[in-house]
């Protein structure tokens, strides 16, 4: 009888993850970053950001991502560091206020595994970049955790004496975990 209960249940269980996750958790989620100074790691994260997502684990191609990251919402450890990475050699927010991620396409990996492609853009300087990341359903949420490199140098980050990499190293290390809920039902008329 047992096993005749988990059956029935089954297809509840899998209707739930099934249904398309589009309703983001900003409070729950994180954008954060390792780059390495002096061969040392140093952690930081980007206080604000949006994200417009649309996932269905039962069609990851028809998935549409983008996030929008106000970079002078950067955390880099010290309110020196802050300063340093708004300013223009850095981030120059002035003049380029927001980052950007738009996905161009998501295929499968195998289990909950997905990679993400897409455009990133900051200091208005394009690149094309590849995230792998993982999907975990569970009671009508989802997180979606993963990560990329990119060189900071393609876009700019770190000019004039900062352009050195013996000092920070070119790559730096992005990870993202994106909490949803599943999404709103239609209202009826």
């Amino acid at each position: 009888m047992k096993r005749f209960a988990l059956f029935l249940l089954l297809p509840l269980s899998l209707a739930a993850q099934a249904a398309p996750f589009d309703q983001v958790r900003l409070d729950q989620s994180r954008l954060s970053f390792v780059s390495k100074q002096m061969a040392v790691p140093v952690e930081g994260q980007f206080r604000r950001f949006a994200v417009q997502l649309a996932f269905d684990p039962t069609r990851p191609e028809k998935a549409q991502a983008a996030i929008d990251i106000d970079l002078a919402s950067i955390d880099a450890g010290s309110k020196e560091a802050n300063e340093e990475v708004v300013g223009k050699n850095w981030f120059n927010v002035r003049q380029f206020p927001t980052a950007r991620f738009v996905s161009s396409g998501v295929k499968p990996l195998g289990g909950e595994r997905y990679e993400v492609r897409g455009t990133l853009t900051i200091k208005g300087r394009s690149r094309e970049v590849a995230a792998p990341f993982s999907f975990r359903p569970a009671s009508g949420q989802a997180v979606f955790e993963g990560g990329f490199a990119i060189r900071r140098l393609d876009f700019g980050i770190g000019e004039g004496p900062w352009g050195d990499t013996g000092i920070v190293a070119d790559e730096v290390q992005i990870k993202f975990r994106i909490v949803t809920g599943a999404a709103k039902p239609a209202r009826k008329p």
